[in-house]
């Protein structure tokens, strides 16, 4: 079968498929759905917070050859929510039908050697690093990026998970054994004035749309506060925003796409990791912006015009972490009551420590007042009894 062409629009009426069924394919989900679109989700959990919402839930394992055909027969084109998708599966679907992004590209962002390696060779400036992939190698790896550094697993890392901070040579030889001795990233601990982020979108035709630029805060390694737009000089912003463009281009990328930026205190701009999906970052654009990066996802996929992205308010987002529960549902009146605050709960069944249950958003004419809001909040939010 020849490949479609890929700017032919894709529209209202048809079915996409969504691999992944966490709270960004549920977020995609609505979004298309909304719009008229019917969805697939592919994921192996029964309780998928994408499944629960969307026209069919395929419960399967990514690798299952059935669901493959299901998609194949049945769905216009192809997205993902999370970068740890088998990239055989996106390959073998990409001979049948338009997946965005593409395999390619999703094989770099889920391995973090692959990732670092990809920027330096593009001219993107990130933190030092060195790759380990045996305990002999610890050593040079340490002589290149010097200490402190952290030791990153390559793959599967996440949300501060599978990586562990070392200040001497004897550490990082205990923590590479913690990390199971698998291939990792040892990465340069910089002095950091800030964390930044941009997410954008871009179409099979080569039009791109850019949010405003997010500042971010991080707590035990997990988004904890995004502001929007970022508390930083235009220029920085503009750097950043032409730095993300730059490697979307150079990817020849279609979706939307999450850069992280590390901003250290002498005011260099390094990448830090790229998502090739929605970010937890851009939420807020659910609330803020003229377009959400949820609709933004389902245009760049059906090579629909992309959507305005102009932030009408100030915006700060708050994570709700499993922690706020407590062993029970929270109290939310302290944040319904408001007005300019906006709950998402992401229809997960269990609440554990460090898992995203949802998130909320406060709106205010400035950044100073959403902040000042969203802490109110948080203050108030207790377990239910």
């Amino acid at each position: 079968m020849q490949n479609p062409d890929p700017h032919t629009m894709i529209l209202p009426g048809a079915t996409l498929g969504m691999l992944g069924g966490g709270q960004l394919g549920r977020m995609f989900t609505l979004s298309a759905r909304t719009m008229g679109y019917r969805v697939i989700v592919l994921d192996p959990d029964p309780d998928s917070p994408a499944g629960q919402v969307a026209d069919r839930h395929l419960l399967a394992p990514y690798l299952d050859r059935q669901s493959w055909q299901t998609l194949e027969s049945e769905c216009a084109a192809i997205t993902t929510e999370f970068e740890n998708i088998p990239v055989e599966l996106l390959q073998h679907l990409a001979k049948r039908l338009p997946v965005r992004p593409g395999a390619h590209t999703v094989a770099i962002a889920q391995n973090r050697e692959t990732e670092k390696s990809w920027l330096r060779a593009n001219g993107f400036e990130t933190a030092p690093f060195a790759i380990v992939s045996e305990t002999d190698g610890l050593e040079a790896a340490c002589r290149a990026t010097g200490f402190p550094a952290v030791l990153k697993v390559a793959r599967f890392g996440y949300d501060g998970k599978g990586q562990v901070r070392v200040a001497n040579l004897n550490e990082a030889r205990a923590a590479f054994a913690e990390l199971g001795s698998q291939t990792c990233v040892l990465e340069q601990l910089l002095d950091l004035r800030l964390e930044l982020s941009v997410v954008l979108g871009r179409n099979a035709a080569g039009q791109n749309a850019c949010f405003p630029v997010a500042e971010n805060i991080h707590r035990d390694g997990i988004l904890d506060t995004s502001i929007a737009p970022a508390r930083v000089d235009p220029a920085l912003a503009a750097r950043a925003r032409a730095a993300a463009l730059h490697i979307a281009q150079q990817l020849d990328y279609c979706g939307v796409l999450g850069v992280e930026f590390f901003v250290t205190t002498d005011d260099r701009l390094l990448v830090n990791e790229l998502a090739p999906r929605p970010h937890n970052s851009g939420h807020f654009t659910l609330d803020a912006c003229l377009t959400s990066q949820f609709e933004l996802q389902v245009r760049a996929l059906c090579n629909l015009p992309l959507g305005a992205t102009v932030q009408h308010s100030a915006a700060v987002m708050i994570n709700l972490l499993g922690d706020a529960w407590g062993g029970s549902t929270p109290d939310w009146l302290p944040l319904v009551r408001h007005p300019e605050a906006k709950l998402h709960l992401y229809g997960k069944r269990e609440a554990r420590p460090g898992r995203k249950m949802g998130h909320y958003t406060c709106l205010a004419e400035t950044v100073d007042g959403a902040l000042a809001l969203a802490e109110a909040i948080r203050a108030g939010l207790r377990p239910r009894g």
